[in-house]
């Protein structure tokens, strides 16, 4: 009788070590993705964890990355415009303007390339940029120097010394584990779980059928779907689309960086997921309404020696274009409305 008590408090005792193992592997694993999207791929050389992701929340949100106190990334992209400003462009230190929108960050995690011309290949890359811009979140003009007065700045609070120490094992840190922390943070700032997904996965009820009939313009008769494909809604890929192009001198998009003839006006493609959400849009945020965005489509885009060969008219009817907006709000989901912005004595001291 005693060995199968003992047999039975053993096993109580493996049950509860199983339990224990999987409650805390399960805080380590990254939040669920909603539904319709794939799993995240974390990169090797930053690996997810709920520590470093906390720690680049608090790094978002705050203003001390900038030179003068007055920045934060959360500024142009504040969970409460979808992750982005709502403005046609950003305002940086010191009230300067610059030249494009703010792009969502949601979803970023699947882009492979970031800003509106691609010029960063990582989000660890692109979160870098803004430190070291002197229209964003710096008055040095020195990019290296602007990194390090950035680390120096947040070294000198003995709570993010003591973060970083946690997370990375060093309290000697440097910009580039500024810029992990904040990637991590970003990858799990996710929009799924929309009409558009329910529908798909069989509830026939989760969109209107002004939606249903929208979703058929926008992959049948518009065929929106050459460029803005997938779970995501882009292709990633670079298109001139006559945005700003007839202006004395337009921003040349992508040509800056590949200098190559014919990406001359192209931009990055956007998602739409959280379209409804991030007006204005396009890359100068020139147009105000999604009806503005179908207007310029449906007129074939603003004519110029690179609009890319598949802007064409569309030859949409009145009733198309309104179901077409419908649609694109069914793109609305969930899985980056939880963010919230640390309460004032959250931030580290």
């Amino acid at each position: 009788m005693a060995d199968v008590r003992s047999k039975a408090v053993v096993s109580f005792i493996l049950l509860a070590i199983v339990s224990c193992l999987r409650a805390l592997a399960q805080e380590h694993e990254p939040p669920r993705e909603p539904l319709g999207l794939p799993p995240i791929i974390w990169p090797e050389e930053n690996p997810y964890t709920p520590e470093k992701a906390e720690l680049g929340r608090l790094l978002y949100f705050d203003k001390r990355l900038s030179s003068d106190g007055s920045v934060a990334c959360a500024t142009c992209h504040n969970p409460a415009n979808a992750f982005t400003d709502g403005a046609a462009v950003s305002t940086g230190i010191k009230g300067q303007k610059g030249g494009r929108s703010a792009p969502t960050v949601i979803n970023r995690a699947y882009s492979l390339a970031q800003f509106w011309d691609g010029r960063a290949a990582t989000l660890e890359e692109q979160a870098k940029g803004p430190i070291a811009n002197p229209i964003e979140m710096t008055s040095d003009a020195d990019a290296a120097a602007a990194h390090r007065a950035c680390v120096e700045r947040l070294r000198a609070v003995p709570g993010y010394v003591d973060r970083f120490d946690k997370v990375f094992g060093t309290r000697e840190f440097t910009i580039d584990h500024v810029a992990k922390a904040i990637a991590t943070f970003e990858r799990t700032v996710l929009s799924g779980n929309a009409p558009f997904d329910k529908y798909k996965a069989g509830d026939k009820t989760a969109m209107s059928e002004d939606q249903v009939r929208g979703m058929k313009v926008f992959f049948d008769k518009a065929t929106c779907d050459r460029c803005h494909i997938g779970f995501n809604f882009t292709d990633g890929s670079y298109e001139n689309i006559g945005i700003g192009m007839d202006k004395p001198e337009p921003d040349l998009g992508r040509y800056l960086i590949t200098k190559r003839e014919k990406e001359k006006g192209a931009f990055k493609t956007p998602t739409l997921r959280e379209i409804e959400h991030t007006a204005p849009y396009m890359h100068d945020g020139s147009l105000k309404t999604l009806e503005d965005v179908v207007e310029h489509y449906d007129k074939g885009g603003i004519k110029n020696p690179n609009l890319h060969e598949r802007i064409k008219p569309l030859n949409l009817t009145k009733q198309d274009k309104a179901d077409l907006v419908s649609f694109l709000k069914a793109l609305s989901g969930e899985g980056w409305r939880h963010v919230k912005a640390p309460g004032p004595n959250e931030l580290p001291r």
